[in-house]
């Protein structure tokens, strides 16, 4: 009978967001591979030390190396290590959307996701789309529908709404489309529905769907 195949380190971070008794297994199989690989340092024995790793990234378009405990989420390494804090901490669980970032072209929920679960991947977050003197053009138009109250949430609706355009123009469907074959279309509902992971607490949801629809109807 053939051996069961080892798990690996992005394996055993998932897992370590499991909860429960997976994840204090998880974390316990996690960090006594980190801590056996190069660049890491081991936790001495008897001791409460935090296991720490090298995640060598590309944030903005700038390479970035950062010793960091193995347990930090990618949104901790980008606020507390890189200073970018645009990325918001809202609900830290996933929810709200607010930590979303772009990696590899996909967005992601940032506090959900370890930064040693990374090594080498391109991080964007919502510094690298624009600036106040060159804006992106999803950050001009949330600014000229009002797309934002108190904008704690706007940065990462922005950089969800750029990469849920990209979506729809791969031709990925969503729960709201009706033909699953057919080309997707950035209709209201659509937007709606791609963007229902990213919560505005002031409401602002209209004025968000009109700045997307706009970039949108630029694009198409």
């Amino acid at each position: 009978m053939e051996s069961m195949q080892k798990p690996n380190l992005v394996q055993l971070s998932r897992r370590a967001w499991l909860g429960g008794t997976a994840a204090t297994l998880a974390l316990s199989t996690l960090s006594s591979q980190v801590s056996s690989q190069p660049g890491s340092t081991p936790i001495a024995a008897g001791t409460d030390a935090p296991v720490t790793n090298k995640v060598s990234l590309t944030v903005n378009g700038t390479p970035r190396e950062l010793s960091i405990d193995t347990r930090t989420t990618l949104l901790d390494a980008l606020r507390e290590h890189l200073h970018l804090t645009g990325s918001k901490k809202g609900c830290d669980q996933g929810q709200c959307g607010a930590c979303t970032v772009i990696v590899g072209g996909r967005r992601i929920t940032s506090c959900l996701t370890l930064a040693v679960m990374h090594q080498g991947d391109e991080v964007t977050t919502i510094e690298g789309l624009g600036s106040p003197e060159n804006m992106h053009p999803m950050q001009a138009a949330f600014v000229r529908h009002d797309g934002y109250q108190c904008g704690y949430c706007t940065p990462g609706q922005i950089c969800s709404a750029v990469a849920m355009l990209s979506e729809i123009k791969a031709g990925i469907p969503s729960h709201a489309s009706a033909d699953l074959l057919a080309p997707a279309q950035a209709t209201t509902s659509e937007i709606r529905e791609r963007m229902s992971g990213n919560i505005c607490r002031c409401g602002a949801y209209s004025n968000i769907v009109d700045a997307i629809a706009e970039v949108a109807g630029r694009q198409a």
